[in-house]
């Protein structure tokens, strides 16, 4: 188990950690037993928390055991935002997105064999505490000059926003946390994001003040950014979220295909499962040959394969080759055809017209007069069949499911009309 610190370190996983002799140590020493939060603020989780949950299937991989915490208390307060209080959701809502997100988490971990992988819950040993036992209990163990240095709190402060007791005693709740976890489980190492040291320390130094002779750690992910300066996981349409129904998985195919060159090589070896060597291999074919985007597809195949099952990653590619003209549109299911289409320039019409008043109108070229240029150059597809005549008119006959033409300008620029009058 101590090689997975140098499999960590080597793949960038680890930016902050408590003494590292020590937790080799501790891994050397037997069984250990560590767990990552994550709380329920929204409907899903997003591709920023794959950092995460990979990491817990890693570690579980190199033999030690997982405590998947979805927090059904910590979800009703939120983590303190950079710059403004959290919407607090009521507990009907929370409670729903506890069983949506453990649902999510569960797929990328085993329940079985020694280390079999535990689902927690941080209500079960906050609903029954009264205040007046957990200031007691807890509160009276936190220093509030300390609080105050967290990043987190930091930063509220200086804010005009401020922030509310609520939010401030966030981190005593995960310091419980841990503390729980250790006396219920035996955990001695949690996990979690760098923006969450602060947190992940208050846990520790619970721990060693009502349990002295406790040996635990803490190691901390990087926050995934990006080299354009956008936030990592956003895409003009927001969030890249893991449910299918909030980001379809054409769309999150589609993310990982698209990044940048010099993101590439820092998301492969964070979020993938491949050798040292196979990544290296796709590291140096990016830098000889970076228009094939070799590593961005083989992420994007991992990624969704892991995320959404090797049925609907099949799909989707079929979907992205058949778009570019390697492929047929029409053994596209619908859904599928949808979700890809709705990725591209698109625009409604109630009724069929020319090809290049379709053209213009969506926008594929400037005006009818180029889209005639276009058509006479013989660069316009209509569903992949090259127009042969400026005046070609579609028929109903050629909309896929009834519904959709593909309109393609030369080989890259794709456009899609839907007709809904058809």
């Amino acid at each position: 188990m101590t090689d997975i610190v140098d499999e960590l370190k080597w793949r960038g996983v680890i930016a902050l950690s408590t003494d590292e002799d020590a937790l080799r140590k501790a891994l050397a020493d037997g069984p250990v037993t560590f767990y990552c939060g994550f709380d329920p603020t929204a409907a899903s989780l997003h591709v920023g928390h794959l950092v995460q949950v990979l990491t817990m299937r890693r570690l579980q991989q190199a033999g030690l055991r997982p405590l998947a915490l979805v927090g059904g208390a910590t979800g009703q307060i939120g983590d303190p935002r950079p710059t403004a209080e959290r919407t607090l959701n009521d507990p009907e809502t929370v409670a729903n997105w506890v069983n949506r997100l453990r649902a999510q988490i569960q797929p990328f971990l085993s329940f079985e064999g020694d280390n079999a992988a535990v689902m927690v819950n941080n209500l079960d040993w906050t609903a029954g505490m009264s205040a007046i036992e957990f200031l007691r209990d807890i509160g009276k163990h936190f220093r509030v000059n300390k609080m105050l240095t967290k990043d987190s709190v930091a930063r509220r402060l200086q804010s005009e926003e401020g922030i509310s007791y609520t939010e401030f005693s966030y981190q005593l709740l995960q310091g419980m946390d841990f503390l729980e976890l250790y006396r219920r489980h035996g955990c001695t190492l949690q996990q979690g994001g760098s923006d969450q040291w602060g947190n992940l320390t208050a846990g520790l130094d619970l721990i060693h003040r009502l349990e002295p002779h406790a040996q635990v750690h803490a190691l901390a992910t990087p926050l995934m950014t990006k080299s354009d300066g956008t936030k990592f996981g956003k895409t003009e349409g927001g969030a890249v979220w893991l449910d299918a129904e909030m980001t379809t998985p054409y769309a999150f195919y589609q993310f990982w295909l698209n990044a940048d060159d010099r993101d590439i090589s820092t998301y492969m070896r964070i979020l993938s499962f491949k050798s040292r060597a196979e990544l290296e291999e796709l590291e140096k074919q990016t830098e000889e040959r970076p228009q094939a985007r070799a590593a961005q597809r083989a992420l994007a195949e991992e990624l969704t394969t892991l995320v959404h099952g090797a049925e609907q990653t099949a799909a989707v590619i079929a979907a992205s080759r058949a778009l570019f003209g390697q492929g047929e549109l029409a053994e596209l299911d619908a859904a599928t055809l949808a979700a890809a289409l709705s990725e591209v320039p698109h625009v409604q019409v109630s009724q069929l017209g020319a090809v290049v008043d379709l053209f213009a109108e969506v926008g594929l070229v400037a005006s009818k007069s180029a889209a005639r240029r276009t058509v006479k150059e013989g660069g316009a597809y209509v569903n992949n069949v090259k127009v042969a005549t400026e005046d070609a008119v579609p028929a109903k006959e050629d909309l896929l499911h009834g519904r959709w033409l593909v309109l393609r300008r030369g080989k890259k620029n794709l456009a899609a009309v839907e007709v809904t009058g058809a």
